[in-house]
């Protein structure tokens, strides 16, 4: 059976089916209750389960945090909401501190079974610190598992997969995805959180995405095709940790790759990409692996974001360098 919802729909879904199916998920966040979230993904939750399941928190990150690190050591399976990607940071010191090394500094005696669902990237836009890709502080710290859905059906299997794990998970939601629609499969068996999927086959280059971009991606794939090149689109979709089987099996087929992402682009996660396909399949790629990213700068005014965020155009003249070589 399947349905078609926008991501956002698809979130509360699987939300609301994993509320059902274990009573010890709870969830936590501002303003997530009585107005559903500022995105409304949690809408209609807290009348269906109660305010002691779906909690109104109050503004503070730290504590929001704090309390499900707290409630996980106890058994519960907290999912707290930070309600935008710039927000995270005052709870930054108890995710990278305790969130992430609980689990090993117990020696594995206390798990920590907690989601962080964090709507991220631009193109919405928003004011200052709402719009930030915070992905590589958590994809580089041991212990946290991070993900980024990139369309409806994966938001509804991921952001259940994610609650069910019992190490803690770091959910990036591309908030500027949130009303685009896809189908949704209720039966189907769905792929694992941590495997990259092919979202399209190509033969003359791979594109590496995730999150907001693979839909980018696909579009810059489009015009590719029209003009005679074949591009393949890989969605990494989970970043902690990367699916290097997927990832070095597109790279053989094409033996080309761009890396691109919202963030920028120094010590972003597409530097890590690049590196380990350079060290594992230096005598097999044709070209440089090239990365297309933000600019190394705070995320810029509303009115000049899409001269910031990479966009078809940025992308093409990429393939188009790394096939020149």
């Amino acid at each position: 059976m399947s349905e078609t919802l926008t991501m956002a729909k698809a979130l509360n879904r699987g939300l609301r089916r994993a509320l059902q199916a274990d009573p010890k998920v709870l969830l936590a966040g501002e303003d997530i209750g009585k107005l559903g979230g500022v995105f409304r993904i949690t809408e209609g939750l807290q009348a269906e389960f109660g305010e002691n399941r779906v909690v109104d928190s109050p503004l503070a990150e730290s504590g929001i945090i704090g309390t499900a690190v707290g409630l996980a050591m106890r058994g519960y399976r907290p999912v707290v909401e930070i309600q935008f990607d710039g927000f995270v940071f005052p709870g930054f010191s108890q995710i990278v501190t305790q969130v992430a090394k609980m689990h090993m500094r117990t020696g594995g005696h206390t798990a920590m079974p907690m989601v962080i669902r964090i709507p991220f990237g631009g193109g919405i836009g928003a004011i200052e610190h709402h719009s930030e890709s915070p992905e590589a502080y958590f994809a580089h710290t041991p212990g946290l598992k991070v993900v980024a859905c990139s369309n409806a059906n994966d938001a509804y299997w991921m952001i259940q997969q994610a609650i069910q794990s019992d190490d803690p998970v770091v959910f990036l939601e591309p908030k500027r995805r949130y009303h685009v629609k896809g189908a949704v499969n209720f039966t189907a068996r769905p792929a694992p959180m941590h495997q990259a999927q092919v979202s399209r086959y190509g033969t003359d280059a791979t594109l590496l995405c995730y999150g907001p971009m693979v839909k980018t991606c696909l579009d810059a794939a489009a015009v590719a095709a029209e003009e005679g090149t074949s591009l393949e689109v890989v969605d990494l979709r989970t970043l902690s940790p990367l699916d290097w089987v997927t990832i070095e099996s597109s790279a053989r087929r094409t033996k080309r790759a761009i890396v691109v992402h919202e963030a920028p682009k120094t010590l972003g996660v597409g530097a890590e990409i690049a590196a380990k396909l350079h060290e594992d399949l230096f005598y097999v790629m044709e070209s440089p692996v090239l990365r297309v990213a933000g600019y190394d700068m705070p995320y810029p005014p509303s009115r000049v974001e899409e001269e910031y965020l990479p966009g078809v155009d940025r992308i093409l003249d990429a393939v188009d360098r790394s096939l020149a070589y």
